[in-house]
Order: structure tokens, then C-alpha cells, then sequence
């Protein structure tokens, strides 16, 4: 790679590096807005939000770096265009590739990554995003915090203290899930207890208190233990409080064998087998869409007039890309015999960007003036 190119690989590097911290942090900042509530409501700590709303950057980056990738390819290109570089490198006896060669090494380092996000990075993120999520929601430990109210489904509980190895003291509950006998239940001290069945607070030393709306009557019964189950607020809407495994949250091999089970319904197996295909192709929709660019800037007219037509005929293409893809999803997820169409999406841009580069140039370069032609 001569000094050129490292030259020009230098500042798609760098660019690309800002560009994605600068879409990444916009695309948490306004997904991690929907799980504020855990730290009102359920008494999240800010470190658990935080590690939370980090698990979810996997499947960001994999939508973020070819779109980041195209953003700053253009940038760099159409500014080297302007400052005349590209002319000179042209002048000097440099190919269409050659000039391409930077934009295409970083897009090979992009598709190796995001290889690595698909395959790897995003089923075990967002699976441990799921995971952790089901624990914050279905009253895990670290919802109980001391000295504040806990809302759990139809359960409101209050906690004045948490002992260092996990006792409970001074229980407050209330139970809203039966509508026409809300109970209160108060005890001594206690312990959250998480089963198969579900969670439950084993209470001491309390007691419960129903009140009958129909007839207004109350009534308590005192007791030395009495258990609180909570196996019926699962988040599931079913009461089973079963959690079901997302497609993003399995690995390659799974949503590629993708059969109906329990979990998983006929009319939904499309969608997993699509999910699977979509792993193995869109990683190479950087490179796609880096050539889309360099299709359009390299391999057009270096005038600065012609440049914002060049640029934005580009970005409608991806553009056209993009919506395309998530049309194409939803037509083979009903018929997947047209799985065929989701690879031929993402290489037809490479195949005929790669050609047209490959090609020589469909322009000239302007001959200089001869000396009898500036002294005239």
C-alpha cells in the first residue's frame, strides 16, 4: 500500500470511528429512554441500567457500520475530489481500483466484523439482555430496595431494610390481583425466595389483612410464616410466567433448523430462517455499499458541478437498498423458497460496482494547455 493510500485509509479510520460513536450514542441515548422506568419504578440502579441499555450496542452496530462506512467514504472521497487529489493521483497514473483500494480494505475489516457481531457478539448480548430484563421484571432481589416502593405487576412492596446477607425487615405488600379481595400483608422480616415455580416472600412474624368490598368486612389472620407467591406476574400475559427465546437471541445454527415447537408457531418459523440467512448475507452490505460510492465518485467526473449530483444519486440508491432489504424480509419470510433473493440483494451491488471500477475510466482527464496556446 503506498503512502497515498495509507494517506486516504487514515482518515476513513478515523472517520469511521466518529461517525459510528456519534450514531451509537444517539441510538442509546433514545432506546435506553424506554427503560427509565425501571429505575422510578422497580429500583434499578443506575449501574444495572447502564450495563442493560450496553447489552442492546450489538444489534445497533450491525445496522450502524455499513451506514457509518458509506457516510464517511463519501466525505473523504468528495473532499479529496475537491481539493484536487484525486485528479493528481489520476494524472499520475493511478487506477480506478488503486484510488479505491483504502474504501475497500476498510470495508473488508467492517464485513470481518460484522461476521463477529452476528455470529457471535449479538445472540449472547441480546441474550443476556433478555435474561436480565426478565430478572429486573419478574421480581428478582434487586428490585426489593430498601426503604422505597416496588411495584411488581399488581404487587406493591415496601422494604424498610436489607440485611447484608439478604433478610428482609419491616415488609409492607399489597396485593392487587384479585380485585374484589385486595390483601395487605406486613411481617417482621422476610426473604425473597426464587423457585421453579416462581418467586415468592417468605414472611415471619405477620399478618394479612382482606378486605371484601362486597360486604366491607376485614379480616386478618396473624401468622408466624406465611409465603406471598408471585409465581402468577410473569410478563409473559399468559400467567405462566414462561419467557420464549427472540430470534436474535439464538444462534445460527438454531434459527437455520428452525422447526414448530412450543415456542416457536408455524406461521413464525419463516421469520427465524429469514433472521438466519439475514446473518449470514448483511455483513456484506458494507462492502455493497461502499462500491454504491465509489461508483458514483471515483468512477464519475472529478467537477466540482457534477459532485452533489454524484452524492446524491449514491445515497438514494442506499437508501433504495435499505428499504428494499426490510421489504424483501417480509416477502420471504412468507415464502421461503425466495431465500435465494436475500443474497442476491447484497451482492448485486458489489457485482457491479466492483466491475465498473475495474473498468477503465468512461472519462479523460483535460489535457494541459500547450505554451503556444497560453501565449495566445
Amino acid at each position: 500500500m503506498n503512502g497515498f493510500s495509507r494517506y486516504v485509509l487514515r482518515q476513513l479510520v478515523v472517520g469511521m470511528v466518529l461517525v459510528t460513536a456519534g450514531l451509537s450514542c444517539i441510538i442509546w441515548l433514545s432506546q435506553s429512554l424506554r427503560f427509565v422506568e425501571m429505575i422510578v419504578n422497580q429500583g434499578v440502579t443506575i449501574a444495572t441500567f447502564v450495563y442493560l441499555t450496553m447489552l442492546m450496542l450489538p444489534s445497533f452496530l450491525t445496522i450502524i457500520l455499513p451506514i457509518a462506512l458509506f457516510c464517511i467514504v463519501l466525505f473523504v472521497y468528495s473532499k479529496l475530489i475537491s481539493d484536487r487529489e484525486l485528479v493528481v493521483m489520476r494524472a499520475a497514473g493511478q487506477s480506478q481500483w488503486a484510488l479505491s483500494k483504502p474504501a475497500i480494505v476498510l470495508s473488508a475489516l467492517v464485513v470481518l466484523m460484522g461476521y463477529a457481531l452476528n455470529l457471535y457478539l449479538l445472540p449472547n448480548s441480546y441474550k443476556t439482555f433478555r435474561e436480565l430484563q426478565w430478572e429486573i421484571r419478574n421480581y428478582s432481589h434487586i428490585l426489593l430496595k430498601e426503604g422505597a416502593f416496588t411495584n411488581i405487576s399488581s404487587v406493591t412492596v415496601y422494604v424498610r431494610e436489607r440485611s447484608t446477607d439478604g433478610q428482609l425487615l419491616g415488609i409492607l405488600a399489597y396485593d392487587r390481583r384479585n380485585p374484589t379481595k385486595p390483601e395487605t400483608w406486613m411481617a417482621a422480616k422476610g426473604a425473597l425466595v426464587e423457585t421453579d415455580a416462581g418467586a415468592r416472600v417468605v414472611m415471619f412474624d405477620g399478618n394479612r389483612q382482606t378486605v371484601d368490598k362486597e360486604t366491607n368486612k376485614l379480616s386478618i389472620l396473624y401468622f408466624d410464616q406465611g409465603i406471598l407467591d408471585l409465581k402468577e406476574l410473569g410478563t409473559a400475559g399468559d400467567g405462566t410466567g414462561i419467557r420464549h427465546r427472540e430470534a436474535r437471541e439464538r444462534t445460527l445454527g438454531e434459527l437455520l433448523n428452525t422447526k414448530p415447537s412450543e415456542e416457536i408457531s408455524t406461521r413464525d418459523v419463516g421469520k427465524f430462517i429469514v433472521e438466519g440467512h439475514k446473518r449470514l448475507a448483511s455483513p456484506f452490505s458494507a462492502l455493497g455499499f461502499t462500491l454504491v460510492g465509489l461508483l458514483f465518485l471515483v468512477n464519475g467526473n472529478f467537477s466540482r458541478r457534477s459532485q452533489t449530483r454524484q452524492i446524491t444519486a449514491s445515497v438514494i440508491i442506499v437508501v433504495g437498498l435499505l428499504v428494499s432489504a426490510l421489504g424483501l424480509e417480509n416477502l420471504v419470510a412468507k415464502n421461503l423458497k425466495l431465500i435465494p433473493l436475500i443474497y442476491l440483494h447484497t451482492l448485486l451491488p458489489i457485482v457491479i460496482g466492483g466491475y465498473a471500477l475495474l473498468r477503465p475510466p468512461r472519462f479523460k482527464l483535460p489535457k494541459p494547455a500547450s505554451a503556444g496556446t497560453m501565449g495566445a
